[in-house]
């Protein structure tokens, strides 16, 4: 009473009744058999395509820069990353950010626009290459709705009379240019930004465009998004910080 009983029986003794066979695990029993890497590849090159669709749509895009009118704060076929995010939370373009937009009226008109093979498409549709072909534009904000924007002579350019001073010019190029399109009073309406490009002797931003419906102005709606950094050259990465200029004291139009 009180001893404990152990089954003293061997281990490939079965039970009476049940055969070795019957006792003995089948090896392999409940355990699944892992796919060959090969056909897994598809499903993780498709969940690779969505993501990166996902990213290009919400989140960030990379852009070609197309032409010289933001040298030199960009070169000609630099790649820029394009901040998307923001816009979808109610932020605003600034003034003194770098954006990019839709060609808000025929501005690309007379500039052809090279058509991307196939294979561009696809990979720019999901992000994994610069956007090629599209009518997009890029430049600095100068004025936003209220701001009342002027150049006179050679400049400076002007905010709501506060002179900016401006080092990310063009090396050459004066704030202003003195021909007729660059000579200009505006204020912008609601809803629209004024908008210009760092190498101002050649770039055909809004001051060329003010014989058009909107003036010159840059609708909100059009733009796609901050550009933030410098992607590519690598040895020329650089984030794309709003100048210090744009934030001196009463630079904000007087309500």
């Amino acid at each position: 009473m009180g001893d404990l009983v152990t089954d003293t029986r061997s281990d490939r003794e079965a039970p009476e009744g049940e055969s070795p066979q019957e006792a003995a695990p089948v090896a392999g029993r409940g355990q699944k058999r892992r796919r060959p890497f090969w056909m897994e590849l598809p499903l993780l090159v498709g969940v690779a395509l969505v993501l990166a669709f996902l990213i290009k749509t919400f989140l960030l895009q990379a852009f070609l820069i197309p032409s010289g009118s933001m040298q030199n704060t960009l070169q000609k076929d630099d790649r820029v990353l394009v901040d998307k995010l923001t816009p979808w939370f109610g932020s605003k373009a600034a003034r003194g950010e770098v954006v990019v937009f839709r060609d808000p009226g025929d501005w690309l008109e007379g500039h052809p626009v090279e058509k991307p093979n196939t294979a561009q498409k696809l990979l720019s549709s999901v992000g994994l290459m610069p956007a090629a072909g599209e009518k997009h534009l890029i430049k600095r904000v100068i004025g936003v709705a209220g701001d009342t924007v002027e150049c006179e002579g050679t400049g400076p350019l002007k905010v709501n009379a506060k002179p900016l001073t401006e080092p990310y010019v063009f090396a050459g190029n004066t704030a202003c240019s003195p021909d007729a399109g660059g000579q200009f009073k505006v204020t912008v309406p609601s809803g629209h930004i004024w908008v210009m490009g760092d190498h101002r002797q050649s770039s055909q931003d809004s001051r060329y465009h003010q014989s058009d419906p909107r003036g010159g102005m840059v609708p909100l709606t059009d733009v796609v998004g901050r550009a933030v950094v410098l992607a590519w050259p690598v040895d020329r990465w650089a984030t794309l910080p709003v100048p210090s200029t744009f934030e001196q004291p009463g630079l904000a139009p007087t309500p």
